[in-house]
């Protein structure tokens, strides 16, 4: 009895201080608001979810143990044959591939198209931090109501744009119209911007506070930005399908960005993490001692705090044993995210660079802080940024929607056509009418295509874009003639078989990092286990010879992984002559599962080769006079050699040699080469440009 009399007053002295403080009262109604809109939103997802499950149950008849093996190429094999069964859509006889992606992707497609384009506004320019980007979920979320799903939207429904949107001739009326609903959106953000940031700091309370408790470094660690989940996406790619290419990006995007360190912070977090440690180990041997040390006031939030310290300190100090090389590592994550700035090629060891790739890659910490600054700064860039744009948002709809029957309006751009939307820069020049308004940059076109042809082997392609797979693999096959033997650049090495000691490394990622392990360093350090040495060739060569090789079965390479490769990954490539991989996949489900993981790992190593190699040959044609300038000087000075000496320079440097010619002396700046023997020529003459040097200046 008296216990409960107890818990009454205390019951009755919580409720007076409540009462008391309007601010507590508003904070747990606006928890009470958050906790019932998740159980709605739970409540809501499982019923979609059982929905889906029926449907894959009954319709698609996948048995109910079997729902979490099936892949998706397996259940988009067993969706198509439906439609030819039951006629679903009533539209079109039979739905292909790339219909179904259209319909889940819609609006995904309109949203990669106007990043790549640069139409959304979410380059800000800051007091004290220039130029950012800033593209939360909250900013995010409003540029989907606004263009597709809102009040005033650009669509009357899921399916169609509004047939007002297509006419050129209301086009300023229209952009009037979407300039008012985006400055009243815009005053609403503002309007609610108080209990928007309370929503924000509950969620994230509620979210990362026993994350931070147990895993302090965690704020540390980094992750893919919103900004550059749209940048990299390929046109036409599921959510599942990025996240699992992203994740294989990862560890290379984290070693290359560990790679950069600042010697004052180092010192500073050394420093730092010594004293706040032997505090720390003082107070827990204290407690050791005489566990009453914990009854201290405040003991255990000192503990907390200083191992907290030490943990955030800990994750700026470099490893003392990391090797510099972050051309080599900025390859490696070109290889899994597929697109990067022209600007970033031979200038990876530099500071924009890394700015720049923090922007895709940041910390997760500064995203838990965009979130929070994000109903603050979202009103602003509504009304000041994003509504300045209102016609180009009209003229992109109008300009770049398409019809597709049985599937809707979508985006031109995710028809992947060479001919319309294609880049001369990109393998493309010949085959595309697009002018530079409707090109897409960064070769988002070709690459997007290639993704979706090798991910979806049955697929059968239009005429312009089969014209361009052919002519890329024609050139493919031209390189991988004149490059090295693929067994050559796959047998084992030292150097590779340390970069692969890793056991938990797979196949497909082994064979990335040997191969640029390959076209990287010299032949001398490349020696395999039969004492042959490898020949000198470009990345470009390189990844030609391999993706020439997939086309066939067997192959003489050196390692058990490699040979794997060989023999599976040939079922998946893009250059095998009967691509009917689905159906035999789809034989047998519970042995086909394993099978079309393996297979799926591999199509993402082909496209992970395809992505280097078609950069490289951006690159080449990017500057065609500057390598035509280059190639006129390097014969220059071949032509001056007179003896060889011996190689000094490492030949995977990628080089340029540029005169400088003042008043009594000539400056020769080497900046990359890549064939050793043009190295010893360079090396006489700068041995000889020396020696005149020294001569001319004993004579004044």
């Amino acid at each position: 009895m008296d216990s409960f009399l107890i818990l009454i007053s205390i019951t009755a002295f919580v409720l007076t201080r409540i009462q008391k403080n309007g601010w507590i009262i508003f904070l747990l109604t606006m928890a009470a608001v958050f906790w019932v809109y998740r159980l709605v939103k739970v409540i809501c997802n499982l019923l979609s979810y059982w929905e889906i499950r029926t449907f894959y149950i009954k319709a698609l008849k996948i048995p109910t143990v079997e729902l979490c093996n099936y892949s998706w190429q397996e259940v988009q094999a067993r969706l198509i044959l439906l439609q030819r069964e039951q006629q679903m859509c009533i539209h079109k006889k039979e739905l292909t591939e790339l219909d179904i992606y259209h319909r889940i992707l819609r609006f995904k497609n309109y949203m990669v198209a106007m990043v790549n384009k640069s139409l959304l506004p979410v380059r800000l320019s800051l007091p004290l931090m220039g130029d950012t980007i800033f593209f939360s979920q909250g900013l995010k979320y409003n540029f989907e109501m606004i263009f597709f799903w809102g009040p005033g939207s650009l669509f009357q429904n899921k399916w169609n744009l509004h047939p007002k949107y297509k006419r050129s001739g209301s086009r300023l009326e229209l952009a009037q119209q979407l300039s008012r609903t985006v400055l009243l959106i815009g005053i609403a953000n503002l309007l609610l911007c108080p209990f928007i940031l309370v929503w924000q700091i509950l969620y994230a309370f509620f979210s990362y506070t026993e994350v931070i408790k147990r895993e302090p470094g965690s704020l540390g660690a980094r992750r893919w930005s919103l900004f550059g989940r749209l940048y990299l996406r390929h046109f036409n790619e599921l959510d599942h399908e990025l996240q699992a290419r992203l994740s294989r990006g990862y560890k290379p995007a984290t070693k290359y960005m560990n790679s950069f360190t600042s010697p004052l912070l180092t010192v500073f977090a050394q420093n730092l993490a010594f004293f706040s440690g032997s505090i720390l180990a003082v107070l827990i041997a204290l407690t050791v001692y005489d566990e009453d040390v914990l009854t201290v006031q405040h003991i255990l939030t000192a503990i907390t705090v200083l191992g907290i310290v030490v943990t955030v300190c800990r994750s700026f100090i470099p490893d003392e044993y990391m090797v510099w090389c972050p051309e080599q590592l900025l390859q490696c994550v070109l290889a899994h995210i597929h697109y990067m700035p022209d600007h970033w090629k031979g200038n990876a060891n530099k500071s924009e660079t890394r700015d720049e790739m923090a922007q895709l890659f940041q910390y997760k910490a500064v995203f838990i802080l965009e979130e929070l600054l994000s109903p603050i700064i979202t009103p602003f860039v509504l009304i000041f940024s994003l509504r300045p744009k209102s016609l180009e948002i009209i003229d992109f709809f109008r300009n770049f929607s398409v019809e597709v029957v049985g599937v809707g309006d979508i985006c031109s751009f995710a028809q992947m056509d060479v001919r319309k939307h294609g880049n001369p820069m990109w393998l493309s020049e010949g085959q595309t009418e697009a002018s530079v308004y409707q090109q897409a940059e960064n070769g988002k076109t070709e690459l997007s295509l290639m993704h979706f042809t090798i991910t979806n082997p049955q697929w059968h392609p239009p005429q312009d874009s089969s014209v361009f797979i052919s002519h890329l693999k024609e050139k493919v096959q031209h390189d991988a003639a004149t490059g090295p033997p693929a067994q050559h650049l796959l047998s084992d090495t030292p150097l590779c078989n340390s970069l692969l000691s890793n056991e938990s490394t797979n196949i497909p990622e082994n064979l990335i990092v040997s191969l640029l392990t390959r076209s990287a360093l010299p032949g001398s350090l490349l020696t395999g286990r039969d004492g042959c040495f490898g020949q000198s060739c470009s990345t470009a060569s390189a990844a030609a010879s391999v993706l020439a090789s997939l086309s066939s079965s067997h192959h003489p390479t050196r390692t058990r992984s490699h040979t794997l490769l060989m023999e599976n990954g040939a079922e998946s490539s893009l250059y095998r002559s009967d691509r009917t991989i689905m159906e035999e996949s789809s034989t047998s489900a519970s042995a086909g599962s394993g099978r079309s993981l393996l297979l799926a790992n591999f199509a993402s190593t082909e496209m992970s080769l395809h992505a280097i190699y078609m950069h490289e040959l951006h690159q080449q044609s990017a500057q065609p006079q500057y390598t035509a300038q280059g190639s006129q000087t390097l014969n220059s000075v071949t032509e001056q050699a007179s003896a060889p000496v011996p190689d000094k320079l490492s030949n995977f440097i990628l080089l340029s040699v540029i005169f400088e010619v003042e008043s009594q002396k000539s400056e020769v700046r080497l900046l990359l080469v890549r064939d050793s023997r043009l190295t010893h020529e360079l090396e006489v003459m700068l041995s000889q440009r020396h020696s005149l040097n020294l001569r001319e200046k004993e004579k004044g």
